[in-house]
């Protein structure tokens, strides 16, 4: 079980880990043991709320693939314990992003005081650019 918050948790039966070997330096060990993880969970297919799922599939991650599947690989560690933690961490964290809800912006208007600024500094950078000019007896 992967607890997200107090009311949502994810069966392990729904997250498909596997063990592959790790790229990169590390000598013999990475040649010999698989202790890489490839971590796999289908969003569309989980027991999560429609709410998280929708969420979820709006987010913009490359960690999302297009059919709604998110595939993370660890290969930090040396252990395959220690990354097999390490996804799942992952994924507790992505999740647990979409579970807070994004605050609706409040348009809002620039003061009269920024605005009189600005045109002010526009004014003073269009003098400057105008001494540049050519001089004319």
């Amino acid at each position: 079980m992967l607890h997200i918050s107090n009311s949502v948790s994810i069966p392990a039966r729904e997250i498909e880990i596997s063990a592959i070997r790790a790229q990169g330096a590390g000598g013999q060990n990475v040649n010999k043991v698989s202790s890489a993880i490839h971590l796999r969970f289908d969003i569309a297919a989980s027991s999560l709320p429609d709410v998280f799922k929708l969420r979820l599939l709006g987010v913009r991650d490359q960690r999302i693939t297009k059919d709604g599947v998110v595939v993370i690989k660890a290969q930090q560690h040396r252990s395959q314990e220690m990354n097999r933690e390490e996804a799942l961490q992952r994924l507790q964290e992505l999740i647990r992003s979409v579970a807070v809800p994004r605050k609706k912006r409040k348009p809002t208007r620039p003061t009269r005081s920024s605005q009189r600024k600005r045109l002010d500094s526009k004014t003073r950078r269009g003098a400057v650019k105008l001494m540049r000019g050519k001089v004319v007896d």
